[in-house]
């Protein structure tokens, strides 16, 4: 039965179906457009209700981070699972295994001792696990620089039985394009792609697949040679992040948090039932101002300062504009992974109605 937004007890996350539609549909049609093979992450939204809807728009499978996440996207019509993250350790060796047996897996890898253990795990299976060598160009994270050991590896991999190496991926997470710097990055990321490809076909690799992308360098994939596949996650709901970088634009934001003014100071601010346990309290990027998020409804305030269960909203003054006691305020998160995994529903709105409820079932699946 439809509820009315009023309705729900707060704080609460809500998604404007509208925008979160319009947002699939955008990165759907461009990937298309562009021969790009589109494989979002789904840290952003931990949801196999908004992976079905990517994969109805034509993504060829998902991608995760961790095997708990890959375990609740399994068995949800998936087509196949990547997973962006250099898996560790018997006890997840074999989960991986099981799930393999049911959805193609790949896994991205650094190291020859992880590529061993997931082989020897492959084998008992009786299946076998596909791997793309992971590649740093430039984040400074996971992944081997370009040159010989990236190559080594390569090689490594292929001669593992229970193992099918099928090519490359890196992260592009160091660059905003829309920077000062962004355009150097942007050209300097695709001559070291250009060097790894040369490489590989040198020594006679499979490159197959050449994965990367995120949600700031999302538009600008079609000018990356080599690039086969791209691993946006953020774009589904976008964040105060990604408006500061010039990826999106508020009215690409489609999820906030809805909380209530609980008590209102003649000292020029005012406080929400939303704290470091409602949103993330990861700062802004690029420029971290120091502000926890956008209050949408109320021009002029500043999210400043939270504990636990206290948002404080600064109003410089200006508290003829605030707010009073009992109304509600939508906020629009720094960074919207991270306060996805902090609530155990999220709403879907269309207009003041509530017209779907779904469980973040990905929701702490560190594991």
């Amino acid at each position: 039965m439809a509820t009315n937004v009023s309705d729900l007890d707060t704080p609460a996350l809500l998604v404007d179906l509208d925008r979160l539609e319009a947002n699939l549909d955008r990165a759907a049609a461009y990937a298309k457009a562009s021969g790009l093979r589109l494989r979002p992450h789904t840290k952003t939204h931990k949801s196999p209700l908004v992976a079905s809807m990517q994969v109805a728009r034509g993504a060829v499978g998902l991608t995760v981070a961790k095997v708990g996440e890959a375990q609740v996207m399994a068995g949800e019509g998936v087509p196949d699972l990547l997973v962006a993250y250099p898996v560790w350790g018997d006890v997840k060796w074999a989960r991986l295994a099981r799930i393999a047996r049911a959805v193609p897996v790949t896994v991205a890898l650094d190291s020859p001792d992880v590529a061993e253990g997931l082989a020897v795990h492959a084998r008992r299976a009786g299946i076998v696990i596909r791997v793309l060598v992971e590649a740093d160009l430039g984040m400074r994270r996971c992944g081997l620089p370009p040159g010989p050991a990236l190559v080594d590896l390569a090689r490594h991999v292929e001669a593992l039985d229970g193992l099918r190496a099928q090519g490359i991926m890196f992260y592009p997470g160091h660059i905003n394009p829309a920077s000062s710097g962004g355009p150097g990055q942007l050209g300097k990321l695709r001559s070291d792609l250009e060097r790894v490809l040369s490489d590989f076909g040198a020594s006679g690799l499979c490159a197959e697949i050449v994965s990367g992308g995120s949600t700031p360098t999302l538009y600008h994939s079609h000018t990356i040679d080599g690039l086969t596949e791209i691993r946006p996650g953020t774009y589904v709901f976008n964040d105060r992040s990604q408006v500061a970088m010039e990826a999106c634009k508020w009215e690409h934001c489609a999820l906030s948090v809805v909380a209530t003014v609980v008590s209102v100071s003649e000292r020029g601010w005012f406080v929400v039932d939303a704290g470091s346990k409602t949103l993330s309290s990861d700062l802004q990027r690029p420029d971290q101002d120091g502000c926890f998020g956008h209050v949408v409804d109320v021009p002029g305030a500043r999210l400043h300062m939270m504990n636990e269960e206290h948002g404080m909203v600064d109003m410089s003054g200006r508290m003829d504009l605030a707010p009073r006691i009992g109304e509600r305020v939508h906020i629009i998160p720094n960074h919207v992974c991270a306060t996805v995994n902090m609530h155990d529903v999220v709403h879907g709105v269309r207009g003041g109605t509530v017209e779907v409820s779904w469980k973040v079932a990905g929701r702490g699946r560190v594991q």
